[in-house]
């Protein structure tokens, strides 16, 4: 029997999933896997990456497991970082045994804290969110589901936007996502995609400390090095490059792609910028937080 905040959107002939307001992908969530989820139990020590799609989730699945093990290149290279750092609300994580896993376990989500099970306000494990400029997530996003077959054909830009500004796409609205996490109150470390492109390093450091691992600077920087997004895009642990091309058809687009800020600058036309400017302006007015992408700096 399934919950009630689970069904099938039948617009979308069953290839979605409805949960607790949120679309999904049925290819890789499930009911089942989902009653599951509302099970888990957290761990005190756990790390948790949280992020909407396509704002730096592959990225920091690299940093992490590299930080926790004092920068050993084996944390990264022995294993797919979908098992390294497995998405806690899909399938395959379910056959991993994660209750046996030692701590500190590592995990990820796109889930909003409205849709954490019990265990994670109870236990309250170390948060890290990760956010991007909601102009470069969906040119990511636009290119990522011409590619991937689990997903709807974007169809034509101007219709994608509309849908990405009206939060009708997988994982629902960037806005809600990003204010929900920015009001959560417990310990939570914080960051702009941005930051880390503009000094990988300095993130890193910064991570390292919230995560309470002491590390040298030369780690550090080798870590920052191994990660940088040219050298992170030839593992091929973490490029994807080993999915099946029936799920993620890599001729299209990489799945590893651009890496940068500002991309969406060859995307959208500049009445589509303005008029997307105008909706994050109305939509964010009440949010007291400086984002990165909205600060100054001559690096970018």
């Amino acid at each position: 029997m399934r919950p009630s905040s689970i069904g099938i959107d039948d617009m979308t002939e069953a290839r979605f999933l409805m949960y607790k307001g949120v679309l999904l992908p049925a290819l890789v969530h499930s009911a089942k896997t989902l009653m599951l989820f509302e099970k888990f139990l957290f761990r005190p020590d756990d790390i948790l990456i949280v992020t909407y799609p396509k704002s730096g989730t592959t990225w920091m699945q690299e940093i992490v497991p590299l930080i926790m093990s004092g920068g050993d290149p084996a944390s990264v290279e022995t294993s797919p970082n979908w098992e390294r750092v497995p998405w806690l609300e899909v399938d395959h994580t379910w056959t991993l045994n994660i209750d046996d896993k030692p701590s500190p376990r590592m995990f990820a989500t796109h889930f909003l804290p409205r849709m954490m099970p019990p265990s994670f306000f109870e236990v309250k494990p170390k948060v890290i969110y990760v956010m991007r400029e909601p102009k470069d997530v969906f040119t990511s996003s636009f290119h990522y589901c011409a590619m991937a077959s689990f997903m709807v054909d974007p169809g034509p830009k101007s219709e994608f936007l509309q849908k990405f500004l009206q939060g009708e796409v997988v994982y629902g609205s960037w806005f809600e996502h990003v204010k929900a996490w920015l009001d959560y109150k417990e310990e939570i470390f914080r960051i702009c995609y941005k930051e880390l492109i503009q000094d990988l390093e300095d993130s890193v450091g910064r991570i390292a400390l919230f995560l309470g691992k002491s590390l040298d600077n030369d780690v550090i920087a080798k870590i920052a090095e191994r990660c940088l997004f040219k050298n992170m895009k030839k593992n091929n642990m973490s490029n994807y490059s080993t999915v099946p091309k029936e799920i993620m058809d890599t001729t299209k687009s990489e799945f590893l792609r651009k890496g940068v800020v500002g991309d969406w600058k060859n995307q959208l036309t500049v009445a589509e910028a303005e008029y997307f400017n105008d909706v994050y302006a109305e939509k964010m007015k009440d949010v007291d937080y400086e984002f990165a992408w909205n600060l100054k700096n001559t690096r970018s």
